[in-house]
This record gives C-alpha cells, structure tokens and sequence, in this order.
C-alpha cells in the first residue's frame, strides 16, 4: 500500500513538472523542425502589403503587438472576434483605430496551408511586428518563440491596462511596470511613436481646452505655438468634432511619418510631441536625459535598444507548454 502511495505522488509531481517545467519558455528558432518557412511566410506578407503602397501597415503592426501584450500578455488576445453577449478586446473605445487584423488573417491562412495546427497567432503577430519595424527603418532582430494562444477577449480589459494619451509620467511608469518594463524600456518603446498617426480627439484637448478651471480657449502650456497652431488647422475644437462626427488623423512625427528613427525624441525636445503623453517625457525630470540622449546620439543607438525593448515586450505573461491553444482561425477559438 505504501508504495502504492508513492508511485502516486511520484506520479503526480512529474505531471506537474511537465506542465510547469522552465523549458516551455520562449526560444529562437522555435518553428525550425516543425514549420521552417513560417517566419519567411510572415515576412513575405508583410513587404508584400509595403510594397504595395500600405506604408500604414508598418506602425499598424507594432501597435497591435503592443496593444496585445499590454492586455491579458501577448496571446493574440487583440485577435479574437466578439461574440453574442462578449465584446472583444478589438471592440473596445481604447482599440479604436487599431490595424492589422487582415494581414495577420492572410499570413495565419498561408502558415495553416503549409503547417496545420502548429503556429500561433500570437507567434505570427510578434514576428510580423518584426518586419515591420524593419521594414520601417529600424533594426532587424530575432523573435523568440513558442507563445500559445489565449481563449479570452474582453473589452472592459484594454481601459484598464493600456496607457493614455494624457497620462502623466507617475502613470505611465506605473503602467509599464506592471508588465514588468522598466522606465528606460517606456521611453525606448514609446519611440515607436516615429511612424503612424494619431486621431484628433486623442490631443485636441491640448488645443483647446488643457485646463478645466481656465477659459474654454487655454492651450497646453508644454506645447510650442507654431507647431499648435499647425496642428489646429488640421484638427477642429472637439465641440465640432462631436458635433459633425469627423475625427481626422495627424502623423506623430511630421518630418519623416514613415520612417522608423530617432527623430521623434528630437520633436519632444523642440516641444513637438503629438501626445500630452509623448511631451511629458521631456518635460519630466524622471525621463528628460533618456529623451535627450536618444534625440543627440545616432540613430543607432535607439534603434538598438528598441529592438532589445520590442523583445522583451513580447515576452510578457506568456501563455506556453500546454497552456492556451494553436488557433486554427486567429479570430475564433477552436
């Protein structure tokens, strides 16, 4: 009976060895055996959609990688279609204008021809954040793999886990934080704010109507005039903008919008910076000499750190092992 009873617990513990062990961590070259041409597959159909003039495609990408690893970790969550009575993450107000879906659709369907049931989405939307931040400009770098999709999108998730555009810097290190990225890692992510666009009701505010105890007319102390007023011809008083329902775009950095590349922090030092949560980098104590240092050297020297950044954002509260599931359609659960 005895050994009856350690056969049992033997038994049990390695069963719990084989669902936690460390080796269901991410790794390089996860897919070689498996599904070789998975990352070529991936690559391929990102260049294709650039070359086909969808420069958009480039900050789209990054962002929804970020836009999922901030919420419930990088699963490919951000994926899921809503269903009746359970609005996804992609349905939510903090999602809005958030790209993507259909390129990783089209590379997802190309894998599953090739390599059924053996990519993850989540996997798929790393490696195309990849090429698309080099096809961009910036650094080429390797993906770590391995991630297991989630099964679970809401849409009351992404308020309380992705940052503001008017947080201010106590927030937004607060909210890199918690997903385990230090202050130097915010401000070296937040420069993926070099490409892409930003709807006006995002900043309007600092436009017209910054402080609430003033005037309706106050405009944003941090923000310089020339550079405001440039932004006010493009983007009406958001009384208007409710009114006739319109809420146009503004490139992030206007000099080079599509370019991957330091230029972004030089904009915060000349207070230029699209969001309030962009400028207040520089206008903090706390991150001020990091805004500095990227806008002065080479833009190397970022584009280094971004890519290390990018890769240690994709690890955030992985699902591996047996955790999780292979979607076969990354928009449904299987």
């Amino acid at each position: 009976m005895g050994s009856l009873l350690i056969n049992i617990v033997i038994g049990i513990v390695l069963l719990l060895v084989r669902c936690c062990s460390s080796s269901n961590e991410l790794k390089i070259g996860y897919y070689e055996k498996t599904c070789p041409s998975a990352e070529a597959i991936v690559k391929n159909t990102v260049r294709k959609a650039y070359e086909n003039n969808d420069t958009g495609i480039a900050p789209a990408l990054i962002r929804l990688h970020f836009h999922d690893c901030f919420v419930r970790g990088c699963d490919a969550s951000v994926l899921l279609d809503s269903t009746p009575g359970n609005p996804a993450e992609k349905d939510s107000p903090s999602n809005f204008g958030v790209q993507g879906f259909d390129l990783i659709d089209e590379a997802k369907s190309k894998i599953e021809s090739q390599c059924p049931n053996k990519v993850s989405c989540a996997d798929i939307l790393a490696f195309a954040a990849r090429d698309a931040v080099f096809i961009a400009g910036g650094k080429n770098y390797r993906v770590p793999a391995g991630r297991r999709d989630g099964t679970i999108s809401s849409s009351t998730d992404p308020p309380k886990n992705l940052p503001g555009s008017f947080f201010n810097i106590t927030q937004l290190r607060s909210n890199f934080a918690n997903k385990g990225l230090s202050i130097t890692e915010m401000v070296t992510l937040t420069g993926a704010h070099s490409i892409g666009d930003s709807h006006c009701s995002a900043f309007s505010k600092r436009l017209y109507s910054f402080n609430s105890s003033s005037n309706s007319s106050s405009q944003d102390p941090s923000i310089d005039s020339t550079y405001a007023d440039f932004l006010k011809s493009k983007c009406p008083n958001l009384r208007f903008v409710s009114s006739s329902g319109t809420d146009p775009i503004v490139p992030f950095d206007p000099t080079t919008p599509i370019k991957l590349d330091n230029n972004y922090y030089k904009n915060l030092k000349m207070n230029k910076g699209l969001l309030f949560s962009d400028q207040i980098l520089w206008t903090s104590d706390l991150t001020r000499k990091m805004v500095k240092n990227y806008a002065d050297n080479q833009n190397n020297f970022w584009a280094n750190k971004f890519a290390a950044a990018m890769v240690h954002m994709g690890s955030i509260e992985v699902l591996t092992g047996n955790q999780g599931e292979i979607r076969k359609n990354c928009r449904v659960v299987n």
